[in-house]
């Protein structure tokens, strides 16, 4: 594999582990979620560094509201000083923000913030950061199936016509590459409701190490084990098929 292509264009990572590392450390679980703010500098460093276009971080999703109301007020409060922490250091990284996910659950200041943020770095080209927040891929394979059905409803389309161009196309990711590379922290292995329409065809990682422990070196060593693997999307290998 050519250097080039040993580098996946869009790496998502669901962030795990933030609560059990607190636990270890006697810490509350609003701290877990501090501590794995440096995560996310220091994987956003590595990307760019490494020439990954699109990174997709699971933020938080609509099952984490079933969590303890201080734990979803911390991380609500983490994001919005976050977005004013970090805009200065991503523009001037060329990092541009963008957020999937419902926004009607959110308050008008988290609002605010998400608008600012995604408009500060649009001119961000050399990394974008997506931030899946509020998100649920069943939901939204839910509303884009209802957003063609509309259009099916109209007139604009006929049933045959529906391809998976079609659903892709309404889908929250629409403008957004497929992951090549998904990883998951904590050594989780499943992906908890995470991009599965659009990780069809992904490279799937499992390391152990928590959220919070996981830097530049654990990301370059992801990037390793995605550059061994070969991708055949359900082809056969070339070297199989020269023997």
């Amino acid at each position: 594999m050519s250097k080039q292509h040993s580098i996946p264009q869009h790496v998502a990572i669901i962030m795990d582990g933030n609560g059990r590392w607190a636990k270890q450390r006697g810490k509350e679980r609003y701290e877990g979620h501090i501590a794995g703010v440096e995560s996310v500098r220091c994987v956003v460093r590595a990307a760019v560094e490494c020439g990954v276009k699109w990174l997709t971080l699971y933020a938080f999703s609509t099952e984490n509201w079933g969590r303890p109301q201080a734990e979803v007020d911390a991380i609500m409060e983490l994001f919005c000083k976050s977005v004013v922490g970090e805009a200065p250091e991503l523009i001037k990284q060329g990092v541009r923000i963008q957020i999937i996910g419902e926004r009607n659950r959110f308050s008008e200041r988290v609002l605010q913030m998400i608008d600012r943020i995604e408009s500060t770095t649009a001119g961000g080209d050399k990394l974008t950061l997506v931030l899946a927040f509020n998100y649920s891929s069943r939901r939204e394979i839910v509303l884009a199936a209802e957003a063609v059905a509309r259009r099916v409803a109209a007139g604009e389309l006929s049933p045959e016509q529906i391809t998976e161009s079609t659903i892709a196309e309404h889908l929250m990711t629409r403008d957004i590459p497929d992951p090549d590379l998904v990883v998951r922290t904590s050594g989780e292995c499943r992906l908890s409701n995470f991009l599965l329409w659009q990780a069809s065809y992904a490279e799937f990682y499992f390391p152990e190490v928590l959220w919070p422990d996981f830097d530049e070196q654990e990301f370059k060593r992801a990037l390793e084990v995605y550059a061994s693997r070969e991708r055949r999307y359900g082809l056969i290998a070339e070297s199989t098929e020269t023997k």
